[in-house]
């Protein structure tokens, strides 16, 4: 595996998620790579951050993991695309640091939270971090697309406290278009959720001219109502906080003229998801 020093020469905090990571694993070997995959004994992770209030019940530890799938148009964190753009960190660095923070985050009332870029693209550690964290008594979040949610089994399902779904568009071809991706499998992830009775939080991405069709957000709308599972709902204005990383990255970016939305459309968006009787902020 990767040598220990290699490990050590970049840090795991960051002063924010949206601080642009690029390369830190790429002298690792491939055969390592596949192995840790595999095995999930190593992940590769853009960042902790500390102090989230947004990603979870309480104050949280966040770790942000590399890879996805989805090439959401609206992605602020491109640099999280490519799985070996994050550090390389073994299974006990990374229960070091949640043993570092455990009496705080239970003091505060809140846990541990793995996002991503789309943490189920290292599923094998996703579950044993997860697993490790819960064995200590922090609470657990997962925030994820839901695309893979197939990889996880309903045993291990059960480590998880809480699961952060961002479904991004219900119409098939607007979701297609928005993320390049099929809507159909995080549905059904959604329904297993639901059989299963696991808390889970809606996080949508409100994009002004992609997702914010009325009819489109009503059917979403009601789906997780009947669900019974759904705790909340996050309505995440879109924001151009990570049109830098796009032009750094050489991307094409498409959405450089599209505005914030504004507080109305905010509002008539939430007030669709009360409407069905959930909770929405």
């Amino acid at each position: 595996m990767v040598r220990s020093a290699q490990l050590e020469q970049t840090p795991l905090e960051a002063k924010s998620p949206f601080e642009l990571r690029v390369d830190l694993g790429r002298g690792v070997p491939e055969s390592d790579v596949r192995t840790a995959l595999a095995t999930g004994n190593m992940g590769f992770l853009h960042s902790f951050t500390t102090g989230s209030t947004v990603d979870g019940p309480g104050v949280r530890l966040v770790a942000w993991t590399t890879g996805c799938h989805f090439r959401c148009l609206y992605c602020h964190n491109p640099d999280t695309w490519v799985l070996t753009n994050g550090v390389p960190v073994t299974l006990a660095k990374a229960t070091e640091q949640l043993r570092k923070y455990r009496n705080g985050l239970r003091a505060m009332g809140g846990g541990f939270t793995l996002s991503g870029g789309e943490p189920l693209m290292q599923d094998r550690f996703a579950v044993n971090v997860l697993s490790v964290a819960h064995e200590m008594g922090i609470h657990t979040a997962l925030d994820t697309n839901g695309g893979l949610g197939e990889r996880l089994s309903d045993a291990e399902l059960q480590n998880i406290d809480l699961v952060l779904l961002d479904i991004k568009s219900w119409n098939p071809e607007r979701h297609r278009h928005l993320t390049g991706a099929a809507i159909e499998p995080v549905l059904k992830f959604a329904s297993r959720l639901a059989a299963q009775r696991r808390p889970v939080w809606l996080r949508f991405v409100l994009v002004p001219g992609l997702s914010d069709n009325a009819e489109d957000i009503d059917s979403l709308a009601s789906f997780a109502g009947e669900l019974g599972n759904i705790q909340r709902v996050d309505i995440l204005p879109f924001h151009q906080m990570g049109r830098f990383k796009w032009t750094r990255l050489q991307l094409s970016y498409s959405l450089n003229d599209v505005a914030p939305p504004s507080s109305e459309l905010v509002e008539r968006v939430r007030n669709q998801f009360l409407n069905k009787g959930l909770k929405a902020y």
